[in-house]
């Protein structure tokens, strides 16, 4: 497998994500609010997207998205390693996220489920918890 190069995207490219995400029945309508970053992964060509919400040391894995054609390749996790390690060098100490379709992969990854109560404030006040997810959607942690 190619490692994937990752690049920050800007406002203008958001509504190319907002696309993919919304064929995928993934949250966008908030995508160009404060504190989010994205990236597209490319090897050779486009195979995903990712990004972070928030600042400080608990932050929100954002948007994470395969290309149905790249999946079951390990590219998921590589997307996810790289969401990572950009999350290490701005100092967050663990990321959240909420699924309704991928609680085994993001399990698979050392992500552990939580109770959505205990959320830190600055997680549980964000749009994905108190709007755009579900409340039947998975909380899961992961200490980085």
């Amino acid at each position: 497998m190619m490692t994937p190069i990752a690049r920050l995207l800007q406002a203008s490219d958001l509504a190319e994500l907002s696309r993919h995400l919304d064929a995928m029945g993934l949250p966008s309508t908030d995508l160009a609010e404060p504190d989010r970053v994205f990236f597209r992964f490319d090897a050779d060509s486009l195979i995903g997207y990712g990004g972070l919400e928030g600042e400080g040391a608990d932050r929100l894995l954002r948007s994470v998205l395969i290309l149905p054609d790249c999946r079951g390749a390990g590219i998921g996790r590589a997307l996810v390693a790289a969401l990572e390690q950009e999350s290490c060098t701005l100092g967050v100490q663990r990321l959240h996220l909420l699924t309704t379709t991928a609680a085994p992969f993001f399990r698979m990854l050392g992500y552990a489920a939580a109770d959505r109560h205990s959320a830190p404030s600055a997680i549980a006040a964000t749009r994905e918890f108190t709007s755009l997810c579900p409340a039947s959607a998975t909380y899961l942690v992961k200490a980085l």
